[in-house]
């Protein structure tokens, strides 16, 4: 893994994100960054847990909607085999609820995908020096939400795994397909399906669908 050699001591990162073009990205800019090394960069929930238990990094920058096991899991695993590890959430896709699920878990801090580097490299540095940060975009949700209690009832009230089912869904992929995708049985999916379905009250894909645009959760571009 490429570093920063001039430092003594450098800080140990592993990367668990699914999308490659994201992690390979990242990757580059810690890479570039005084005192930080990269040890491990990992494409699903489960490697990247066995991972990080192996290589027992300082931090580690965890997207939330993984294959295989979600971020929320494997945050779980990392705090139950890791202790003392520092978990920055990277990811585009977590509620205001699922941000204070994840800090309740363990995790030191969040970044959204869209606040940019700087914001990254704020998040990256503050909570490797043992501070917590979230990032402008969510911190002024949650900010709203303790403003305007009432609104937190739109939130989408479904876990990591149902949003990533529901997007896939409203994608247009077939529960075989999902099931492949996700390293999952056909019959996990079909629970899931039922279970977003009866949360959110709606009985069938075009409602799904609908819901999915209007939540964000899928794009019409």
């Amino acid at each position: 893994m490429r570093s920063n050699s001039k430092f003594k001591y450098m800080k140990s990162v592993v990367i668990i994100e699914d999308q490659t073009a994201v992690r390979e990205m990242v990757s580059e800019f810690i890479s570039l960054l005084p005192g930080y090394e990269i040890v491990g960069s990992f494409g699903n929930g489960e490697e990247g847990l066995k991972g990080c238990i192996k290589l027992r990094p300082e931090t580690v920058i965890l997207d939330v909607g993984l294959p295989k096991l979600s971020g929320t899991d494997v945050l779980k695993g990392l705090t139950l085999h890791v202790p003392g590890v520092k978990v920055l959430i990277f990811s585009g896709k977590a509620s205001s609820a699922n941000i204070r699920e994840l800090l309740s878990a363990g995790a030191q801090g969040y970044v959204d995908k869209m606040d940019g580097f700087d914001e990254f490299k704020k998040a990256l540095d503050i909570i490797s020096g043992g501070g917590t940060f979230i990032g402008p975009k969510m911190a002024s949700l949650m900010r709203s939400l303790i403003l305007n209690p009432d609104s937190s009832s739109s939130e989408i009230p479904l876990s990591d795994r149902e949003k990533q089912i529901l997007q896939l869904v409203a994608e247009s992929y077939s529960t075989k397909e999902i099931a492949a995708r996700l390293y999952i049985s056909v019959r996990t999916v079909d629970n899931h399906r039922t279970n977003i379905m009866r949360k959110l009250n709606l009985h069938d894909v075009a409602a799904l669908t609908r819901y999915a645009i209007k939540n964000e959760l899928i794009s019409l571009a």
